[in-house]
């Protein structure tokens, strides 16, 4: 580890009165330097009630536009514009406007992976933590939009016996992972219980003992007696989890679940990042404002997610 790179971060940081997030996919270095690490909506959240001036996201976009939506009068960075999120993009607010229009008298949930435009389009937000809870909590003669991820949306239906139109959206990275990746790994370790993120496929899915966000995944070890976890979802959730767990062993599903976009930020870029300020996300104030009402409605049906 480059001593003289975590020693510009830390002074960068008391200069800039930076707070440093990452997410739980982020790499190990990255994840060790930060202040918060979590899933993307509990980091903002935690950031907005900080009383940092700057907050440097080390995820992607749709995250720190999120973060910049809950604070709005704080500098929020993303070191790395083009760490983008193929989901978010599978949908714009045009595409949602359009899609509203076709069911006038339905309800929007808007998965938070997406782009603050469409959050502004959207009646309610969730997580994949909290996505049940928020559909549970609608009125049940109302017709419910789910957008983007189909995979989380189909969680949500079998979890809650809503019948949903779903948007074809999906993570690129989480469908990546296939039945035989999982099945090879339980092979090996057939004492492992397996933990997937609800956004991996169908057939995947069947195969899990346990569906979790990367939020739950983490408590569920901690709670667990069980000593070996086969974890289906980004690679990168190894490292809190050993965390977590110092004395359980982990295996990743396969060598394919990494997100190109995550492993954009680096410790240089960090440092980069805060040194110039860049790069600066900014969300119009329209947008901003109609974005929060959608993840305020979330958070007020079962709040701290």
């Amino acid at each position: 580890m480059d001593q003289k790179l975590l020693e510009d971060i830390r002074e960068l940081k008391a200069q800039r009165r930076a707070v440093l997030l990452a997410h739980n996919y982020q790499s190990a270095e990255v994840q060790d330097i930060a202040d918060f690490c979590g899933d993307s909506l509990g980091l903002s959240i935690q950031a907005s009630k900080t009383d940092a001036e700057t907050i440097v996201f080390c995820g992607v976009r749709f995250m720190a536009e999120t973060a910049k939506v809950l604070s709005p009068d704080k500098r929020v960075l993303l070191p790395d514009r083009r760490a983008g999120c193929p989901m978010a993009d599978m949908i714009t607010a045009e595409e949602l406007r359009d899609l509203k229009a076709k069911h006038p008298d339905a309800l929007v949930v808007c998965y938070v992976n997406s782009t603050a435009e469409v959050k502004a389009e959207s009646d309610y937000c969730c997580t994949s933590a909290n996505a049940v809870a928020v559909v549970e909590s609608l009125p049940g003669d109302r017709k419910i939009l789910f957008v983007p991820d189909q995979h989380l949306g189909r969680f949500v239906e079998q979890r809650t016996g809503r019948q949903m139109i779903l948007w074809p959206g999906y993570c690129t990275t989480h469908v990546l992972i296939s039945e035989d990746d999982v099945l090879q790994v339980k092979r090996q370790y057939p004492d492992a219980v397996v933990m997937a993120h609800p956004e991996c496929s169908e057939p995947v899915k069947d195969l899990a003992d346990a569906l979790l966000s990367t939020g739950q995944m983490i408590k569920f070890v901690q709670d667990s007696s069980a000593r070996r976890f086969i974890v289906v979802t980004e690679i990168g959730m190894i490292h809190p989890l050993k965390k977590a767990r110092p004395d359980a062993e982990f295996f990743p599903a396969g060598t394919r679940g990494v997100c190109p976009n995550m492993k954009k930020i680096t410790l240089e870029k960090v440092r980069a990042s805060l040194a110039d300020l860049e790069y600066q996300i900014e969300v119009p104030e329209e947008i901003r404002v109609k974005a929060a009402k959608s993840l305020q409605r979330m958070v007020e049906i079962r709040p701290g997610n």
